[in-house]
């Protein structure tokens, strides 16, 4: 089993390199793909009475600050999710977070992205419904085609079980034989649980650290 906070792989003779934050760097474009960061979720549970501390919400923002940081892409592809659902009160921290980035912003809009096109080009972020990058098709969910998926939604997680009834719930990048699944990168997101088959390969996150099993 490796064990390191970030693992390089190949696919399609681009090196991606996968981060422990949940993000993955394409060193070839200098760009940083990061799927379903749901921001204002916690705003849209709490205004529906949910007692949920706000500060969760600011995890969200730590942690991409951190991994923009730690790359210094030229790009960041959000795959989908980004803003969990309409406009709440989190929208005014997103605008100020947005203007203080000097890297590209683009969407590829996800189902939860049901906020008006306007306002995310307002502030200077692209929108696609998917986009073709070769040899890379970045798409929010899951699809067939031609072109190497990489993508989000699914929220892929993994059990790891042990003794007795005890077992780990872990978030994974999950890579099938045409596509990557990438983790939810947002604090507050639940996991759908795979069962990988042979061949393919998951890339399990814990503790800022990523260890890699064979399905």
């Amino acid at each position: 089993m490796i064990s390191a906070e970030k693992i390089s792989i190949t696919i399609k003779g681009e090196q991606l390199d996968l981060d422990a934050s949940g993000a993955v760097y394409w060193e070839a474009q200098k760009a940083l793909l990061i799927a379903d960061v749901h921001l204002g979720k916690i705003e849209h549970f709490r205004k529906n009475g949910s007692p949920l501390p706000a500060i969760l919400g600011k995890k969200n923002y730590v942690q991409l600050d951190r991994v923009i940081e730690k790359y210094l892409p030229s790009k960041v592809y959000f795959l989908g999710d980004l803003f969990h659902s309409e406009l709440n009160s989190e929208w005014m921290r997103f605008e100020n977070w947005v203007k203080r980035q000097s890297t590209e912003l683009v969407l590829i809009k996800g189902n939860h992205d049901i906020i008006h096109a306007q306002a995310f080009e307002k502030l200077g972020i692209q929108l696609f419904n998917e986009l073709k990058i070769n040899p890379f098709l970045l798409n929010h969910e899951p699809t067939e085609n031609k072109a190497f998926v990489i993508c989000g939604h699914v929220h892929p997680g993994f059990r790891l079980r042990g003794k007795g009834k005890q077992y780990l719930q872990l978030p994974c990048f999950y890579q099938q034989k045409n596509q990557l699944i990438l983790p939810a990168f947002g604090a507050f997101t639940g996991h759908h649980y795979i069962q990988p088959e042979e061949g393919e390969q998951v890339y399990l996150v814990a503790q800022n650290k990523l260890f890699s099993l064979e399905g």
